[in-house]
């Protein structure tokens, strides 16, 4: 009786179930299907998000460059790149680069977001 009953606390304190040790023994916990159904989920979720993600990544990287151009209006970047003019190169990649970094962050978190959430 001893060892039914540290095998049925073991089932309720870590709620996943293994191949049961006793065939009189009924696990309680997570059925198994829910468990593929949600790693399913997560797939899709993670494939959905990657997607747009990625999409979200090349809109950034075309409108930032023209955003930045903009908020510059008495500088052409394009002719003092062109130039030479090391400095405004080097502010406009660093600027357009943490630009799109930080959106790739945000869409990591929204992927990660959604692989947890189909993992409860």
């Amino acid at each position: 009786m001893p060892l039914q009953s540290f095998s049925a606390n073991l089932f309720n304190s870590f709620g996943i179930i293994c191949l049961p040790l006793f065939s009189n023994l009924k696990p309680k916990g997570i059925i198994m299907s829910e468990v593929a159904q949600n790693m399913g989920w997560a797939v899709v979720f993670s494939t959905l998000g990657g997607i747009i993600g990625i999409v979200l990544v090349m809109l950034a990287s075309l409108v930032l460059p023209r955003l930045i151009e903009r908020m510059t209006p008495k500088i052409n970047e394009e002719k003092e790149i062109a130039r030479g003019n090391v400095a405004v190169a080097q502010y406009f990649g660093r600027v357009v680069g943490a630009s799109i970094i930080g959106i790739s962050i945000v869409v990591a978190a929204a992927v990660l977001g959604g692989i947890i959430a189909a993992l409860h």
